[in-house]
Order: C-alpha cells, then sequence, then structure tokens
C-alpha cells in the first residue's frame, strides 16, 4: 500500500471509502446522531423496566452510529468541513488548505 492509498484510507478521502462517515447533510447526522445516542442510552435506562430486551435497542444505535460514538462524532466533523477543508500533497508532504468558495 502506497503512502497516499493508506492516507486516504484512514482520512477519508472521498465518498465510499474506508474511514469515511459524514452524512450528505447535517441534519440528516443529527438525526442519525439522536436516534444512535437514543437507543443505546435507552438500552441501559429500559432495562429494569423491560429486563434483557431492553438490549434489542443495542445494536440499532449501534447502527445509526455507524459503529461507536466516536464513528458518529469523526462524521459530524468530516460533515461540517466537507467542502470547506481540502487536503493538498505535493512533493510527499500533505496539508490541509481552505477553500475560497466552501465548494468542493
Amino acid at each position: 500500500m502506497t503512502e497516499t492509498s493508506h492516507s486516504d484510507a484512514m482520512w477519508g478521502g472521498g465518498s465510499g471509502r474506508a474511514g469515511e462517515f459524514a452524512s450528505t447533510s447535517l441534519s440528516r447526522h443529527v438525526v442519525r446522531g439522536a436516534i444512535g445516542f437514543g437507543a443505546v442510552i435507552g438500552s441501559v435506562a429500559l432495562m429494569p423496566a423491560l429486563g434483557p430486551v431492553s438490549l434489542l435497542l443495542l445494536p440499532v444505535g449501534l447502527v445509526a452510529l455507524r459503529g461507536c460514538p466516536t464513528c458518529w462524532a469523526i462524521g459530524l466533523l468530516q460533515t461540517l468541513s466537507r467542502g470547506r477543508l481540502q487536503r493538498s500533497c505535493t512533493d510527499g508532504t500533505c496539508q490541509l488548505v481552505t477553500t475560497k468558495s466552501g465548494a468542493t
């Protein structure tokens, strides 16, 4: 694996690549977070009332969060920065640069 492809895999260099957790819109991402965190918290909070059946909410929450709360937070940052930051690589050195128009 080359250095560039490893970096792309880690930082989500584009749509559909490994490491891409961003949503298409901020509102969609926040709704996913509300569903995910609500289901995870609900699975634990409802344990006294529903018993182990409440743990069925846990996989729903993890799917909505795309794996874990950290993955959701990374996706939030990616969604916010999408179109505003670009990685520019020259001579083997990469850096983040801001775009003037905010468009990709």
